[in-house]
């Protein structure tokens, strides 16, 4: 792990040492009900676009990671390929942040309803094997603070 990766896993281990998955699950929606509102009013940019692109792009990627814990395969790729199209426009790119928002919450809830919610471990390309908790941490604070650059 180079020492970026590992000052992350650092910070992100420390921010949820002390909540609950569900307080992590509630910071995530309203994670996600702040970004639609931020997104809301502006303009429809490339700048824009490809941010939000980046956005969903990571989470989608988050939750691919997130379903080895329900069995799928283990995989170790890039976020690239989970962007949405390239030629959505900033409405339908807010539109699919939020399902896509609403569908790592579902897996989360899978994840609980399987009873490993605690145990289980998920790769990050650059922090290693990490915990739910770590994983939700990151896919909020990642989708708040990138969301941010769309201006």
């Amino acid at each position: 792990m180079n020492p970026v990766s590992f000052i992350f896993r650092s910070v992100f281990q420390l921010q949820t040492i002390n909540k609950s998955l569900n307080d992590l699950i509630q910071a995530a929606e309203a994670g996600g009900q702040t970004i639609d509102q931020h997104v809301a009013d502006k303009p429809d940019t490339p700048a824009n676009r490809e941010q939000m692109r980046h956005v969903i792009g990571i989470e989608r990627w988050g939750q691919r990671r997130l379903k080895t814990m329900l069995g799928e395969p283990p995989i170790h790729d890039e976020y690239d390929g989970y962007q949405p199209a390239a030629d959505l426009d900033l409405n339908a790119l807010r539109a699919e942040f939020d399902s896509t928002r609403a569908e790592t919450l579902r897996i989360v809830d899978a994840i609980k309803e399987k009873g490993i919610a605690e145990t289980a471990r998920a790769n990050h390309n650059g922090m290693g094997d990490v915990s739910l908790k770590l994983w939700l941490r990151y896919l909020t604070m990642h989708a708040n603070f990138e969301s941010k650059r769309v201006k």
